[in-house]
């Protein structure tokens, strides 16, 4: 179903010049559409260039909102999101690493609001009427559009593991929706026992952020290793293979020896049930693992909102039309981010932020009734084994006969014998990486 879980065996190597990453970090944070035009603060009230909801202030639908405005100020732009302030996945494993600081990765509306002239809505999108263009708020408000894009990130299948619902993850986190759930699993994992062991369970492809569980375990590895070194870490997959699996994996004999145990799905990795109140987990034939923390990553699908939406298929993603991210199922409606079916791209927020630039400039030719420009995205994924030790995996895409294909030999992923300069300078690009791309979607971020 995805192959953005690219392994070491089957990708294009490379050493990672400081001037080829500043190019591709600059090309992703920038638009990847044609020059936009500059932009001005329209009186708000509902314009004669029409009217576009979005739903969603993350990477996706914060990114999408201002591009529109910047395109045309004159479209009247309504941004739907519950949260004063949003909390990105990407970084959050420094979190949890007592690295940074929860507040260091969270962002607010002002820039859209003020110098872009978005209206933001603090409301839960609740209901999408198709035919009547309509958006229902939990404010009780309608929101009538001209049209809509969604960008409304995952949701978990509670119950795909026998016993793990919402209650269960009051006990044993998931922390891969960033805020409250970060700050649990940090606090368990500051309270546990020296000895104690961690224990990761990973879902099966398709999932947000396919690196993510990986450097999770890195971070927490760097965090035991200064302050509960005989603690160790258990990554229990439901897959044979992972995303920069060797990279990873050489980083965690070179930093953590034997801190870090993974097992993979042949192996007996992968998690059928689980005891929250026991932080106890059961595998697929059987054997049972005790953990003193245990973080549940539970499989996931699009964004219930979605599904009110009438845009997701029996898979539970959204299918699109690969060059503009229109919902193959409704007209009008624009989905982006983790949300879609867009293979060979990974569910990540570089990705959401290029296809809302897509999606934004399709909208806009769209209302002035003009076709859309071709697409071509750029994705960079950052990944940390230790706070200065980063590796990277980086593609380019673009459609050919109504697919997203990978451009052939481009991108690839850091050389595997890059020596400690190397990978120092990986980690920082990293944290350049999220400066760029924070204040490209909400403007200028909080220090770490």
């Amino acid at each position: 179903m995805h192959d953005d879980n690219n392994t070491q065996s089957n990708n294009t190597r490379f050493e990672i010049a400081p001037s080829r990453r500043l190019f591709l970090q600059g090309l992703g944070a920038a638009s990847v559409l044609p020059v936009l035009a500059a932009c001005s603060t329209p009186t708000i009230g509902r314009a004669p260039a029409g009217r576009v909801v979005v739903v969603g202030g993350g990477f996706g639908g914060a990114t999408a909102a201002k591009y529109i405005k910047r395109a045309n100020p004159a479209v009247d732009v309504v941004l739907v999101e519950p949260s004063k302030r949003f909390h990105t996945c990407p970084m959050s494993n420094l979190v949890l690493a007592g690295e940074r600081t929860l507040d260091s990765v969270s962002h607010g509306y002002d820039e859209l609001q003020g110098t872009y002239g978005v209206r933001v809505v603090h409301a839960l999108a609740e209901d999408v009427n198709p035919t009547a263009r309509t958006v229902r708020l939990s404010t009780g408000t309608t929101l009538q559009y001209d049209r809509l894009l969604l960008s409304p990130g995952i949701d978990f299948r509670w119950n795909a593991i026998e016993g793990y619902d919402e209650r269960a993850a009051e006990l044993a986190p998931h922390a891969w929706r960033a805020g409250p759930q970060t700050t649990l699993l940090r606090r368990q994992l500051e309270s546990i026992e020296d000895g104690g062991v961690f224990v990761l369970s990973v879902p099966p492809d398709p999932f947000r952020c396919p690196p993510g569980p990986y450097e999770r375990a890195s971070l927490i590895a760097h965090y035991f290793s200064r302050h509960k070194p005989r603690s160790k870490v258990l990554i229990l997959d439901a897959k044979d293979n992972f995303s920069k699996q060797g990279l990873f994996q050489a980083a965690w004999k070179k930093l953590y020896g034997d801190r870090i145990e993974w097992v993979g799905l042949s192996k007996d990795g992968r998690v059928v049930r689980v005891d929250a109140a026991r932080r106890e987990v059961q595998t697929e034939f059987g054997t049972r693992h005790k953990a003193a923390v245990l973080n549940v990553v539970p499989p996931q699908k699009a964004g219930f909102i979605a599904d009110r939406a009438g845009v997701t298929d029996p898979s539970g993603w959204v299918p699109v039309n690969p060059n503009t991210f229109e919902s193959r199922l409704q007209k009008d409606i624009y989905v982006v981010g983790d949300a879609t079916i867009a293979a060979p791209m990974p569910k990540s927020g570089f990705t959401a932020n290029a296809q809302a630039k897509v999606a934004a400039a399709a909208i806009v030719a769209s209302l002035e009734g003009s076709a859309p420009a071709q697409a071509i995205w750029v994705n960079t994924c950052y990944s940390l084994a230790a706070p200065d030790y980063g590796v990277t995996v980086a593609g380019v895409y673009r459609v050919e006969n109504d697919k997203i294909i990978t451009v052939p030999n481009s991108g690839g992923l850091s050389g595997a014998t890059a020596d400690d300069g190397i990978r120092r300078a990986e980690a920082a690009y990293a944290h350049g990486w999220y400066q760029a791309i924070s204040q490209d979607t909400w403007g200028t971020p909080r220090p770490a």
